[in-house]
């Protein structure tokens, strides 16, 4: 799974990666959570995509109460054709979520200790997602969105069984391709990706709440006879 992630790239990097018209300036932020705005990329027209924000947890056009999206947040990339809630989406609306990295959590001696993932040839990661526009009884539009996951590579596995498909930029470009609605041409695209592409290492336990957000919940942290030690910043 997927239930928080970083996005700190330098000024540029997205149009200069994905095509992006005016994407404006994308605040750092090192631990973005469920139910936020989140930086997205969507198809404006072939070879051309813009930036949104889109809340994260994807509320079907469907749902009577718009707190359905909390328990969305993640979909499925086995079931996205079966699921009522993402089979349109998979089709008509993808979209692409950049990252920095994410972080996921195992338990040490009772602990919770947090992890930070990342590519190790620090690209940006690029996660498939979709996106539905539901709107209230009062006429409000709101426009949400779910990170499509598959199975843990063997990095990944120590700690979730679970993770984010991450895109290549070519493989990017397919899915967002809005003529493309074939599942599957896009299936073939719901694959984790290399173990050995991947890095992490323990970070601050102050990654576990949404309510703390800076860079040093990406600082390394060392695990000494159970105790946690603040390391050195890693090397953007």
């Amino acid at each position: 799974m997927c239930g928080r992630f970083t996005l700190f790239l330098p000024p540029g990097l997205l149009a200069e990666l994905f095509g992006v018209v005016e994407p404006g300036c994308v605040p750092d932020r090192y631990n973005i959570a469920p139910t936020q705005l989140v930086t997205v990329i969507r198809q404006v027209e072939p070879g051309v995509n813009r930036l949104d924000q889109l809340h994260w947890g994807l509320i079907p056009p469907w749902a009577k109460d718009p707190s359905i999206g909390s328990r969305m947040i993640n979909a499925r990339g086995e079931t996205l054709e079966e699921k009522p809630a993402f089979r349109n989406a998979f089709r008509f609306r993808r979209c692409l979520i950049p990252a920095s990295g994410f972080y996921e959590w195992n338990n040490q001696g009772g602990r919770k200790v947090s992890e930070f993932l990342r590519l190790k040839d620090q690209a940006p990661l690029v996660f498939a997602g979709l996106w539905e526009s539901w709107t209230a009884p009062q006429g409000e539009v709101v426009e949400s969105c779910a990170i499509v996951t598959t199975a843990a590579n063997a990095y990944v596995a120590r700690l979730h069984e679970r993770m984010p498909v991450l895109l290549k930029p070519a493989d990017g470009e397919l899915w967002l391709d809005r003529t493309v609605t074939d599942p599957a041409r896009l299936k073939p695209l719901l694959r984790p990706c290399g173990a050995e592409e991947m890095e992490g290492w323990t970070v601050s336990p102050l990654a576990n709440s949404p309510r703390n957000d800076g860079v040093e919940l990406v600082k390394q942290w060392t695990i000494d006879n159970g105790q946690l030690t603040m390391g050195n910043l890693f090397e953007v």
